[in-house]
């Protein structure tokens, strides 16, 4: 099995215990070679609420903008500043099968300081 095959199967065991509620929404992320993903998501809906993507143009014009730490960071201050626009503070993070480490970690604390509890 491929690196990508075995992270979809360890993101599908953790989607069997996590779900996001209107209440309490689920922050999922998504990294690639080159892009961060970060979308606040009410799964009894199947809506999203928020998102921030590194292919913004906000984003995108900053030098430097890369999938690494840094840029994680700077996402998780985003995603937490455009979720509590929309009165979001509780959220279920959903680390997308990732290793909580390096980039996971960076942008789970930058979005626990922009006043999102999980």
């Amino acid at each position: 099995m491929s690196a990508t095959d075995k992270r979809k199967l360890r993101h599908t065991r953790l989607r069997k215990k996590l779900s996001g509620t209107s209440a309490r929404p689920r922050l999922a992320v998504h990294f690639s070679g080159r892009h961060i993903t970060a979308q606040v998501i009410d799964d009894s809906e199947g809506k999203t609420i928020a998102s921030v993507n590194t292919t913004e143009t906000d984003l995108r014009a900053k030098p430097g903008v890369r999938a690494n730490v840094a840029t994680a960071t700077e996402v998780g201050k985003l995603i937490a500043e455009r979720g509590k626009a929309k009165q979001i503070t509780k959220v279920v993070f959903d680390r997308g099968g990732f290793q909580y480490h390096g980039k996971v970690k960076a942008l789970a604390d930058a979005a626990r300081e922009g006043g999102f509890e999980f």
